[in-house]
């Protein structure tokens, strides 16, 4: 994307989410903010002084402040956009369009570029106007209703919505890239939180529709695979053990917990009897797991090549050997670690870091280089 000019009317998480790769993968980013900036600036302070959402999504973008009400910032926007491959919106559905920026409008008048709008629940004129934020949609999907234990609903720990809806978001920017590299021509991409949602929930959905039913809330186990959850060994502490075929649940039985009259229970002969036997299964498995201190049963989960895990607290991530860091700068000039962008190159330069933007802290250089 190097060489690529996105202009953003973005705020919260998702937007900002979807530029930010366009920044990691080279592109200039010129971010629009109203005087009061983008309201995830105030979500904490957790990261050196700025927000730790808007620290993630912004660092090495550009920030212009704007009022699309006044004719000349109007003008201003309109001439980035004129010169721009890439335009990004987020904002209140119609919002843009009633000041004259229209995704249409746009494409007429610069016919290469590409347009993103992102919005809460899509075009249906019976929601459209509904607001929409991470975890409403994560209700409303559906995706709460499956989540948490037995007795407790729950939320997805992190604004996962959010992030899904950023990251395809960028992918649909990437195809319509793509597509005028062999046309020449730009066009548009809608993308919606609800719709990722609803999308992800395809398993469950098509279960409760054309199956014997949706899943239940089960906590720390698999709804549809058993042995697949987590076990407190004698020390208190939590591992997940994901078994996947038969011959990993008889070297489960017979190795780890030197039951191999559990593989031969006719009960749990396969996944489906285990699943339906699921009560009886997790009595057998919790009583002999409680038997071994988590390094023992660990150990011989490797031993019979098992997949598992633990259940890690924050701590646990920020230690974690697989964890990749990066360093950005934060709009204060405090380093600032989080964790790698997830894609690796290979072969390439590794990404620099980049600073978190004050509000308007480009909005001078940006009106001298744009302006008319």
């Amino acid at each position: 994307m190097h060489g690529l000019v996105v202009v953003a009317v973005e705020q919260a998480v998702a937007g900002p989410l979807c530029t930010a790769r366009m920044v990691d993968a080279g592109a200039r980013v010129i971010k629009v903010e109203r005087a009061s900036g983008d309201f995830a600036r105030e979500y904490d302070r957790a990261a050196a002084g700025d927000s730790s959402y808007f620290a993630w999504t912004n660092h090495g973008k550009e920030s212009i402040v704007l009022d699309i009400k006044s004719s000349e910032d109007a003008a201003l926007l309109h001439h980035l956009i004129d010169h721009a491959d890439v335009f990004v919106q987020n904002l209140a559905p119609g919002a843009l369009a009633r000041q004259g920026f229209a995704s249409s409008e746009l494409r007429a008048r610069n016919d290469a570029l590409v347009t993103c709008d992102i919005s809460g629940y899509g075009e249906s004129d019976a929601v459209a106007d509904k607001k929409a934020y991470d975890l409403l949609i994560q209700a409303e999907s559906g995706l709460v209703g499956i989540s948490g234990g037995p007795n407790e609903l729950g939320r997805i720990g992190i604004s996962i919505v959010d992030i899904g809806t950023g990251m395809t978001a960028y992918t649909a920017v990437l195809e319509a890239l793509l597509a005028r590299r062999m046309t020449g021509r730009g066009s548009g991409v809608s993308v919606s939180l609800f719709d990722v949602a609803a999308e992800w929930m395809t398993v469950p959905y098509a279960q409760h529709v054309h199956g014997e039913g949706g899943p239940s809330r089960v906590g720390l186990r698999h709804p549809s695979i058993a042995p697949y959850g987590a076990y407190e060994t004698s020390d208190g502490a939590l591992t997940l053990v994901a078994v996947q075929n038969e011959r990993e649940w008889h070297r489960l039985c017979a190795d780890v917990l030197e039951r191999p009259d559990l593989a031969s229970d006719p009960r749990y002969a396969s996944n489906n009897d285990r699943v339906a036997n699921r009560d009886e299964l997790e009595t057998e498995l919790t009583r002999a797991i409680a038997n071994l201190d988590a390094n023992d049963f660990r150990s011989r989960l490797s031993t019979a090549s098992i997949a598992h895990g633990m259940v890690s607290s924050l701590d646990d991530l920020a230690h974690h050997p697989a964890l990749s860091i990066r360093h950005i700068t934060s709009s204060e000039a405090h380093r600032i670690e989080l964790p790698a962008h997830p894609i690796r190159h290979t072969g390439a330069r590794p990404v620099s870091g980049s600073t978190v933007p004050r509000l308007g802290e480009h909005t001078a250089a940006i009106r001298e280089e744009f302006g008319p």
